[in-house]
């Protein structure tokens, strides 16, 4: 019997080989900050959403570029790094963990009940600009995501 672990399929970077699907994505993204802007929410809270997903969905790639971006908002690294436990701090304002809240039952796509609670923690605080924003950023980094994971986008060491 060979215990040997297979070898890894060497990867496409789906990104590079077709880049005008890439491209039509890029724009999205870019469509998606300008709403995201003029809905009035925050970068900060735009990477927030950006790494959240990024975390759900594995991606140590997005991961490392939001990260970096995040910190260039201005986010500070305490709030990073209790990103994956967000529910459980109180660093988070009402209108972040809303959008959280929201980006994660995009992502998770966990049911009816999930998102209609988050919808409705939403409206409480969001406008439905903002809601709709907050949405499409998840939406867009899911997308990301997918591109990163399936071409095997690396994350080398900084020195």
């Amino acid at each position: 019997m060979n215990t040997s672990p297979e070898p890894e399929a060497e990867r496409i970077y789906v990104d590079k080989r077709t880049p005008k699907a890439y491209h039509a994505l890029s724009q999205t993204a870019e469509a998606v900050r300008a709403a995201a802007a003029e809905a009035g929410l925050d970068r900060r809270l735009v990477e927030l959403v950006n790494l959240r997903v990024s975390q759900i969905n594995g991606c140590a790639y997005c991961l490392h570029v939001h990260t970096r971006a995040a910190l260039r908002a201005g986010e500070t690294n305490q709030r990073l790094g209790v990103l994956a436990a967000w529910r459980e701090t109180e660093v988070y304002t009402p209108e972040e963990r809303a959008a959280l809240d929201l980006a994660e039952a995009t992502t998770a796509a966990s049911g009816t009940a999930a998102q209609d609670s988050a919808y409705a923690a939403a409206r409480e605080v969001l406008t439905e600009d903002q809601i709709s924003a907050v949405i499409w950023v998840a939406i867009t980094i899911n997308a990301f995501n997918r591109v990163s994971i399936m071409s095997g986008h690396p994350v080398r060491a900084e020195h």
